[in-house]
């Protein structure tokens, strides 16, 4: 019976030493990394037009595939403080720079205005947008997509709404894809 005390004395007193021990370890090792650390000297001088540089997607159609494809560009993120909706846009009218990407929205198409309202961004483009196509519903849808998905990136845009020169409810020629309603992103 002494024996047993003995020995579970003898472990507690181990155990204790132990944890004592390892907590100076831990303390030791914490103030070593304090110690250690250095501050970081970058080899050239940061611009400010570099710090105000953003990259944003756009979404065009591959040439291969058939399908959306996004393209970064870098631009300064102070243009996209006023109005980012007609900004990007506009950069997908200009269409895209890589040459293996086509441009989805209809040559000579302007855009008139963008503004959101309630998280849906109304957009009122050209009567180029609508004038003389007859491109079908998966044409037309992925022109719609191109927009949305690139409106995607702005966190307040949940939908957009197409208007023509001032009017709404108009639809491209065929009939296929009306815009009275409101295309929202998934």
């Amino acid at each position: 019976m002494k024996f047993k005390k003995l020995l579970m004395f003898i472990g507690i007193i181990l155990l204790l030493i132990f944890v004592i021990v390892l907590g100076w370890l831990v303390i030791k090792n914490k103030n070593a990394e304090k110690d250690e650390i250095k501050e970081i000297i970058p080899e050239e001088e940061i611009s400010t037009e570099q710090i105000r540089q953003t990259i944003v997607t756009l979404y065009f159609m591959s040439k291969n595939e058939g399908t959306l494809q996004p393209e970064a560009r870098q631009i300064d993120a102070k243009l996209l403080i006023e109005n980012p909706y007609e900004i990007l846009i506009n950069m997908l009218l200009e269409g895209p720079k890589n040459e293996q990407l086509i441009e989805l929205i209809p040559q000579g198409t302007k855009l008139n205005s963008a503004e959101i309202k309630n998280d849906i961004v109304y957009i009122d483009f050209s009567s180029e947008f609508i004038n003389e196509q007859t491109l079908g519903e998966k044409q037309e849808m992925m022109i719609i997509n191109s927009i949305l998905k690139t409106l995607s990136e702005l966190n307040e845009v949940d939908g957009i709404k197409i208007i023509i020169d001032g009017k709404e409810n108009m639809s491209f020629p065929d009939n296929e894809v009306s815009f009275n309603t409101i295309f929202y992103i998934e």
